[in-house]
């Protein structure tokens, strides 16, 4: 588990949505705060492949609806929390 990586993590989430980082958990999924809209989500798929150093396919863009599955998502691109 990367401590590092979490915390990348959450910065990309933070610094998208414009939430705190506690709201930053594995629950948390897309439309489900009024902060992860489709116009954050871009924001969002900017910051993890900005942190990361990756570029994300149009297929996990979409498939990206919570927390938990931009860590599954990550680990394609062998990112590891």
């Amino acid at each position: 588990m990367s401590t590092e990586n979490t915390q990348k993590l959450t910065d990309a989430f933070v610094e998208a949505l414009q939430i705190k980082p506690e709201q930053v958990t594995d629950d948390l999924e897309y439309n489900s705060i009024k902060e992860w809209d489709s116009v954050a989500h871009m924001t969002l798929v900017a910051a993890l492949e900005e942190q990361f150093d990756i570029m994300l396919d149009t297929d996990d863009i979409i498939d990206m609806s919570s927390v938990a599955k931009a860590k599954e998502i990550l680990a394609k691109y062998d990112v590891s929390f």
